[in-house]
């Protein structure tokens, strides 16, 4: 079978949005969406790709580029950053910074993370890129890389801009992205409270305390962005990650984003395909050590499905692969695609990875392969 070109660029798309037994809940919002982490299936959407202000949820994309600042050791956690005028300013939300008080990434990553501090995500921002509008642009490389195509940044706080905007599909996009590529500091994100110079303030997203299985994410609003909620949810089987924004009120971005993700894992199951590791097929190999390597999933392939679906006979399974393969092919690499439909309908494009190593063989075994490719 032929390898799909378009491979790479499916990954950073969502698949098709999965049709439930019953409609998703009416919301009293501007745009939602609701997907399943670990796939980036689609349950339930409205306005998806509508331009929307997101507030402070811009401090999702600016704790990626930190923890990514972090990894790449751009910055240490213990690294007292200086406080510019312009950071102890900052206008509404604040963690309290000073420019005489030292404070470091840590500290400044509770505070902005946790309490929603402007004046934290400023100091950030300038700690990384030396001001927050250089900030404001690795914050758009970052955004077009992650294929977030409708999103605009213009500072790293959410403080209103005209030309500070993105969508609800892009935020889930690019939560799904923090929560895969930082886990550990992801967990920040469900710390309920914190305290800087002597002032404890709790972490906005109520919904930590309402259900212990929600972890997080991030609050936002403005007057013209409304009440706005990002809101992840790990019962242990998956993950579902909502998004809702242009609420009326704090109660209300708590009621509907409840309402949606009680309607995820009450509308759809949890059906686990493949274990990690798995082998879907075995490809051929040429110019190898090996004669085939597996194609699986690095992780157990768990999607979510209406109810009874999994057993109806109706969720049909396809696989694409490169050909020809040719070595050297590492372990992890891409090297086919698992097609699902649902009813004869699509339902979801997914990539397998080689699940070892193979690699290249010596003269003779590469000779021997350039002759069986050839009359191949």
């Amino acid at each position: 079978m032929p390898f799909l070109p378009v491979l790479l660029a499916l990954l950073s798309l969502f698949p098709f949005t999965v049709q439930a037994n019953e409609p998703p809940p009416v919301l009293a919002a501007r745009a939602w969406l609701l997907i399943d982490h670990g796939t980036g299936q689609v349950l339930a959407a409205q306005n998806p790709g509508q331009k929307v202000e997101p507030a402070s949820l811009t401090k999702i994309m600016t704790s990626y580029l930190v923890h990514a600042a972090l990894r790449d050791g751009k910055l240490r956690r213990d690294q007292v950053v200086p406080v510019s005028e312009r950071a102890w300013k900052a206008i509404g939300s604040r963690m309290f910074i000073e420019p005489n008080r030292p404070v470091t990434v840590d500290e400044l990553l509770h505070g902005m993370v946790i309490q929603s501090g402007n004046d934290a995500s400023i100091a950030l921002a300038e700690a990384v890129a030396g001001t927050e509008e250089a900030f404001a642009g690795l914050m758009n490389a970052e955004a077009r890389r992650l294929g977030l195509a409708n999103t605009n940044y213009v500072n790293a706080t959410g403080l209103p801009d005209p030309a500070h905007m993105t969508t609800v599909e892009d935020l889930a996009r690019l939560t799904r992205a923090l929560i895969r590529d930082f886990p550990a500091d992801y967990r920040l994100n469900a710390v309920k409270d914190y305290t800087y110079n002597k002032i404890k303030q709790p972490n906005r997203n109520r919904l930590l305390w309402l259900d212990k299985a929600i972890d997080g994410v991030k609050t936002g609003h403005t007057a013209a962005a409304g009440f706005c909620l990002v809101a992840s949810k790990n019962d242990g089987a998956r993950r579902l990650i909502a998004v809702v924004v242009g609420t009326a009120s704090d109660q209300a971005r708590v009621q509907e984003t409840l309402a949606l993700l009680h309607y995820g894992y009450r509308a759809f199951d949890a059906v686990k395909l493949y274990n990690k590791d798995q082998a879907l097929t075995q490809l051929k190999l040429y110019k190898s050590t090996r004669a085939t390597v597996g194609a699986g999933f690095a992780e157990d392939f768990v999607i979510s499905l209406p109810p009874g679906a999994a057993t109806s006979g109706l969720l049909k399974v396809a696989v694409t692969s490169r050909q020809p393969l040719v070595a050297p092919v590492k372990q992890g690499d891409h090297i086919a695609t698992l097609r699902l439909t649902l009813d004869d309908k699509p339902f979801g494009e997914y990539p397998l990875v080689a699940l070892t190593d193979a690699p290249v063989a010596g003269i003779i075994g590469r000779a021997w392969g350039s002759v069986k490719l050839y009359f191949q």
